[in-house]
Parts: C-alpha cells; sequence; structure tokens
C-alpha cells in the first residue's frame, strides 16, 4: 500500500501500528476490519492482540490515566522487544456534540484535548497549563489527519478527555464553550498520547459517535452501530496505516 505525499512522493515503507481502545468489545470491532488472524500475546501487566499484515490491538482500559499505563506498557514493551511502534491510534466510540458530530459519524481529532484537567475558581476554569504545569492538548501530524480523514469519510476536529462524562445540557455547553472546535467526548485519548508522547511516537484518534453529548439518555444510545461504524472505518483506514513511516512523520 502507498499513501501519496504532499512533496508528490510515494510512501512505501511501513512501521507498526498500536490500536488503543478502552475495553475489547471496540478492540474487537477494530479487529474485524482486517482479515488476518489474531495472535495474543500475553505481556507484563497487558495483553496485546497481534493481526496478521494489521496492527496490534490493546485493550487498554477505562479512564486517561490506566489507558496511559497500558499504552506505555505495551510501547515500552515491543520497544525492548526490538520491535518498537511507530504510531499510536486511540480508538472507540464516544459522545458527540450535535449537531455537529451526528450519531453514527466518524471523528478524526486533530487535537487531543484534556478537557478538566485544571483547577475551577470564582472566575470559571483554568486549564493546568495555566497553573504552570505539563500540558492539555496533543496535535497528531496533520498530514495524518487529513489522510485518514479522507479515507474514513470522517470530520475532523477537537476530541475531548474527560475523567467524568457529561450528563446534563449546562456541562455540554460549557464544554462547548471552552472548546468551539469540539466534535466529541472521550474517556482515553489523552492519556493514550501522554504515552505516546513519552515515547517519541505520532498519535491518532479516531473515534465513532454512538450518542449525543448532553442529558444522559440511554435509550439514544447507538452503541452497536457506532461499533459497526467503527469497522469500517478503520477497513477504509487500513491502507493509510500501512503507509505511514517514521520519514514521514518528521515532515509534520
Amino acid at each position: 500500500m502507498v499513501l501519496p505525499a504532499e512533496e508528490g512522493r510515494l510512501i512505501t515503507s511501513s512501521v507498526r501500528v498500536l490500536v488503543a481502545t478502552a475495553v475489547p468489545v471496540e478492540r474487537d470491532a477494530v479487529a474485524r476490519a482486517f482479515p488476518g488472524p489474531v495472535r495474543e500475546t500475553v505481556l507484563p501487566s497487558v495483553t496485546v492482540h497481534e493481526v496478521a499484515g494489521g496492527p496490534g490491538l490493546l485493550a487498554a482500559g477505562v479512564g486517561p490515566a490506566l489507558a496511559a499505563a497500558s499504552t506505555a506498557a505495551a510501547l515500552t514493551a515491543a520497544a525492548l522487544d526490538g520491535r518498537p511502534y511507530g504510531l499510536v491510534v486511540s480508538a472507540g466510540i464516544a459522545g458527540g456534540f450535535p449537531p455537529h458530530a451526528p450519531l453514527g459519524s466518524l471523528v478524526v481529532a486533530d487535537e487531543i484535548t484534556a478537557a478538566d484537567l485544571g483547577a475551577e475558581t470564582a472566575d470559571g476554569f483554568l486549564p493546568v497549563t495555566d497553573l504552570g504545569f505539563g500540558t492539555v492538548a496533543h496535535r497528531p501530524p496533520a498530514a495524518l489527519v487529513r489522510a485518514a480523514a479522507t479515507a474514513a469519510g470522517a470530520l475532523t476536529g477537537t476530541v475531548l478527555t474527560v475523567s467524568t462524562v457529561t450528563g446534563t445540557a449546562a456541562r455540554a455547553a460549557e464544554l462547548r464553550a471552552r472548546h468551539p472546535r469540539a466534535l466529541a467526548e472521550a474517556m482515553e485519548g489523552f492519556g493514550v498520547a501522554e504515552a505516546a508522547a513519552a515515547h517519541g511516537v505520532p498519535v491518532l484518534e479516531v473515534r465513532a459517535v454512538s450518542n449525543p453529548v448532553g442529558p444522559r439518555d440511554r435509550a439514544a444510545w447507538r452503541i452497536g452501530d457506532a461499533l459497526s461504524a467503527l469497522t469500517g472505518g478503520f477497513g477504509k483506514l487500513a491502507p493509510v496505516l500501512e503507509s505511514w513511516n517514521r520519514h514521514d512523520r518528521h515532515e509534520q
């Protein structure tokens, strides 16, 4: 598989890709996009499902902390084995901000933001960067975002990482006001991105929208449809993931 580059080159060499989801049902939805057999590799503290001719798949756990720890463990084990991953993809279902990201749509993050990492003050929320610490956002390589979104027919925008899922209209409006480009919220992307950054590996986030962000209404959830969209999206993403390489990422 090849990916047309912006300067007219054709990229043919590939690197290993690790796809980190929260739970096994999301991992299995991604696996269905790849026809090869799956081999289970048990590592210290994590289990990676290796798809023949496809990515490594990790059910990293729910929430940014466990997702970061599990992803870091998988990346470390691969590096020590002499077969490092060259790209990490955070993937799964997510809430979408209506009407911008409707149910069943795919979102590719051009910014992965920790929406609630900071402090509440009398004057409003302060991100942790305003307190003089760390970071609250990771930006995937722009060319990779464009290629992935084009291939999958996905929307592009900010995907928020939250530790508490939004359950009210007021909270949804507050998040959207602070992050006007936000299309979706989930619970793992920023943690996966932090682990990838610690290893010097680029990150991508791909989400399928299963429910609207706002009042918690389980009757409105379309998890099955979102999982099917995730499978279909990764089927279209396969050539992009196979073609991504280290040389290309250094030019972003």
